[in-house]
């Protein structure tokens, strides 16, 4: 089957590190990567072996010390700050490993708040659809809870529904099950068989091997360099 043009490509991509000391440590040593429109891609490796550095650069979080990262027609290193975040707010859904919630709000309005900066309001089908998978992933009685009665797995799958209040066409997930039990992990992970299938292009750095053999490929990292695909 023919593959989709590449939505995300990164190009002979490096990324170093000064020390206080002045000496340089190489976390990427020249990664080269196409993503599909539609992909789901595992990142996996070992601690220290560049997962999450990379997905910065893939998503301009960071910019490589050299080489170059494009998402679509826009040449990430050539765009300004503002430019950036307008993709970043548009075009990419986050879930980090540590998920920074706004204790002033409820957790509902933590959810809904990417999608108030985007159009300055909640829909009707935002909310209906925020509640919805709420309910799926376990935590649709908590919306009225703030942040620091929450437990880290709950705070997780909060994250995870705020990176997917806007619907964006790429998901970035770093570790995305790190802090959940198996059968919220199963949850979550059929959620993103579900948004894939629907043509949501998903990035996810993990160490669980559960976690990868869900995806359709899996690039695998040692020492900041990448193997040949490993089959899932």
């Amino acid at each position: 089957m023919q593959r989709s043009p590449a939505l995300i490509t990164a190009r002979a991509v490096t990324r170093r590190f000064e020390s206080a000391a002045g000496d340089f440590a190489t976390v990427l040593g020249g990664i080269d990567l196409d993503v599909s429109e539609g992909d789901y891609l595992a990142l996996t490796g070992p601690s220290g072996s560049g997962k999450t550095t990379l997905l910065s650069c893939l998503s301009g979080l960071d910019q490589p010390s050299s080489g170059s990262v494009r998402i679509g027609d826009d040449d990430l290193s050539a765009l300004d700050d503002k430019a950036l975040a307008h993709i970043r707010r548009t075009t990419l859904g986050f879930v980090f490993q540590r998920t920074d919630l706004l204790d002033e709000l409820a957790v509902i309005d933590n959810i809904l708040l990417p999608a108030v900066r985007r159009r300055g309001r909640v829909s009707a089908d935002t909310l209906a659809n925020t509640e919805q998978l709420m309910d799926r992933l376990g935590i649709g009685h908590l919306g009225a809870r703030a942040p620091h009665e929450l437990s880290g797995g709950q705070r997780q799958r909060v994250g995870i529904c705020r990176a997917l209040v806007n619907r964006p066409p790429i998901l970035i997930a770093d570790e995305p099950t790190g802090a959940l039990h198996r059968e919220a992990t199963d949850d979550v992970l059929d959620v993103f068989d579900e948004l894939n299938a629907s043509g949501m292009t998903i990035i996810v750095v993990t160490h669980d091997d559960v976690v990868a053999q869900r995806a359709r490929s899996r690039r695998h990292l040692v020492d900041g360099r990448m193997l040949d695909a490993v089959p899932v």
